[in-house]
């Protein structure tokens, strides 16, 4: 049962990370009609930066489909973490009504994390 959970878990979060990412190429999902002032000017800065977006929406996918494949989770968390601990911060310190979903998405990542330890251990114990 627990690997049933774990799984739709894993393929709803990852299918949320390809979405994020396919939308920064297609631009298919508009922005909040209201955004925070903050906010906004974050998101004017890393527009600015050509190669940032693409690049995040590149991890965003392939991190997305590396998550939701059992065999390759692992290594599908690895590669969402920066991206998630960047969402968290953003939400924390300029948009807060987003938290509650970034934290859930982080208590996900952790889990993924947990269950996967063993594959990290080599990495770790030279």
């Amino acid at each position: 049962m627990k690997k049933i959970i774990l799984f739709i878990v894993s393929l709803l979060f990852g299918l949320m990370f390809i979405n994020a990412g396919l939308n920064k190429f297609f631009n298919y999902m508009p922005p909040p009609k209201e955004m925070p002032e903050k906010m906004l000017s974050l998101f004017t800065a890393f527009m600015s930066i050509p190669w940032l977006m693409p690049l995040v929406g590149a991890v965003e996918i392939l991190g997305g489909l590396l998550f939701i494949f059992p065999k390759t989770r692992a290594l599908g968390a690895i590669v969402i973490l920066p991206i998630l601990v960047g969402i968290l911060f953003t939400h924390a310190l300029h948009a807060p009504e987003g938290l509650p979903i970034a934290v859930a998405l982080l208590l996900i990542e952790i889990w993924v994390l947990v269950e996967n330890r063993h594959k990290y251990l080599p990495m770790l114990t030279k």
